[in-house]
């Protein structure tokens, strides 16, 4: 021990400084010439550490970055974490819980935007005014913002449900309104305009998507087994997105659809080509194999059909749109048009709708 400077060790070309921490004897070396003036320096430095292990504000890895023993003091003291490294813990532990989709969404969202802006920053510094600030920046739509800030959210709740944080500064941050995507709903002339543009099974798929209001990650999922010709409706029950299979959107869009007379007729049409041997309803005539996905749809089919009829631009979620807005044009029940379309209530109908909804005496 060097006289006069209590807890410095001096090990040849090195200094060892000691102290106590939550019981245990630590000693980290210091692996520079001891001099004089470091000497008082590490003296300074160790009653400093002194007072903050007193005062319960000592921050081990904040002194030694590059200790092992400060590595193990961390994980018995996960507020200490970054933000970044809590995280990726959170997501190691509920990847399985979460559809392909929705772990590639997640996977974005941490690696793309919540770590570049606040990975490296302590979980115990993080305030609601921080995010606030940042999602003000952000230049996404708010639907997209509330989407990335998921994780973090449920990162902070888990770790204030467990008592590992005093506090969940998200608690105070409000998720910005997302609008509904606004209706644009095409013309019967338009939708004639369209279909003379196409023929085979590339027809048959537009016109049941402009009759039936399914999705198109929907339409590409939809196999013979739930078509009921006879009774005049279809079940649906999975969606494709990115390639894989999945379950609705919500438990209300599992769902059974009355077919009105013109998706009957694509669906008829259609059984030429795919039933009832196959198993999925629409294919890629290209590949004559199911649909991977809808981007393929609206680069081959729906963009090109669209230009050549003349019919300005419009993305194929507007085939919903379209579908809705007709049958509310001619008196359907809100009610039941909710249903047709897998909403859970009229509300996002009387929203989104409420201009085609028709009085009723």
């Amino acid at each position: 021990m060097v006289r006069g400077h209590k807890g410095l060790t001096v090990r040849g070309d090195s200094i060892q400084i000691a102290f106590t921490y939550q019981g245990v004897r630590c000693r980290e070396t210091i692996p520079r010439p001891p001099t004089q003036t470091l000497l008082k320096q590490l003296a300074l430095k160790r009653q400093a550490i002194l007072y903050e292990i007193k005062t319960g504000t000592f921050d081990y890895v904040k002194h030694f970055p590059d200790s092992k023993r400060a590595q193990q003091f961390r994980k018995s003291r996960p507020d200490l974490c970054t933000i970044g490294e809590a995280l990726n813990a959170w997501f190691r532990r509920y990847w399985e819980d979460y559809e392909r989709s929705t772990q590639r969404d997640y996977q974005s969202a941490i690696d793309h935007h919540l770590i570049p802006r606040f990975g490296s920053l302590p979980l115990a510094d993080l305030t609601a005014i921080m995010v606030k600030e940042w999602l003000a920046d952000l230049s996404c739509s708010n639907k997209r913002k509330n989407n990335i800030l998921t994780p973090l959210r449920r990162t902070y709740e888990e770790l204030y449900l467990n008592e590992t944080l005093d506090k969940n500064p998200l608690e105070r941050v409000k998720n910005p309104t997302a609008t509904p995507r606004e209706a644009h709903p095409f013309s019967e002339k338009e939708i004639e305009l369209i279909l003379n543009e196409l023929t085979g099974q590339e027809r048959n798929l537009i016109q049941f998507a402009f009759w039936s209001g399914l999705r198109t990650s929907e339409l590409i999922a939809l196999r013979w087994k739930d078509v009921d010709l006879e009774q005049g409706r279809i079940f649906v029950r999975e969606a494709k997105v990115r390639g894989h299979l999945k379950g609705t959107k919500t438990i209300s869009g599992s769902r059974e659809v009355t077919l009105q007379p013109q998706a009957k007729d694509a669906l008829i049409s259609q059984r030429l080509f795919t039933g009832p041997l196959n198993n999925w309803v629409f294919h890629d005539s290209r590949t004559n194999d199911a649909w991977k996905n809808d981007q393929a749809i609206r680069k081959t089919v729906w963009t090109p059909a669209l230009e050549r009829a003349g019919v300005p631009y419009r993305n194929p979620y507007q085939t919903r749109h379209t579908f809705a807005s007709m049958l509310l044009s001619r008196g359907g029940n809100p009610l039941w048009v909710a249903q047709q379309m897998g909403h859970k209530d009229w509300g996002q109908i009387r929203k989104v709708y409420g201009r085609w909804i028709q009085p009723h005496e």
